[in-house]
């Protein structure tokens, strides 16, 4: 079982950045995917960014990539998401996702595990 509290959440200014913590208990964090989902108002959820059990591979929606950058520290048991050049559209409520998968999905229910969210406003 795996709990996950998302925190870093807040409204910005276009252009500015934002960084998001997962905290995740349990103490097989470690052998998780880790991923960052987002739900506008009114649309369905999307895939922001993975990142793999060891650290050593991310992926990114084309949407951020470029601006994003996901990491993960296994011994705070905690995933990150910083967000850098924010844009209007990133508004959102923002997800963490947890996944005991071996591979990097981008679809929400290949993940057992999901954080409550955390709000994302990013005015023009």
């Amino acid at each position: 079982q795996v709990q996950l509290v998302e925190s870093g959440g807040g409204l910005v200014q276009a252009g500015g950045s934002l960084r998001l913590s997962c905290a995740a208990s349990g103490r097989t964090f470690s052998s998780y995917g880790m991923a960052w989902f987002r739900q506008a108002p009114g649309k369905a959820r999307e895939f922001v960014a993975a990142i793999r059990w060891s650290g050593g591979y991310t992926y990114f929606a084309d949407s951020v990539k470029g601006r994003f950058t996901i990491s993960r520290d296994n011994a705070k048991n905690t995933v990150y998401l910083q967000m850098n050049t924010l844009k209007p559209e990133d508004t959102a409520v923002y997800y963490c996702a947890a996944t005991s998968g071996s591979h990097t999905y981008i679809t929400p229910r290949k993940y057992e595990y999901w954080g409550q969210g955390t709000q994302v406003t990013v005015s023009s």
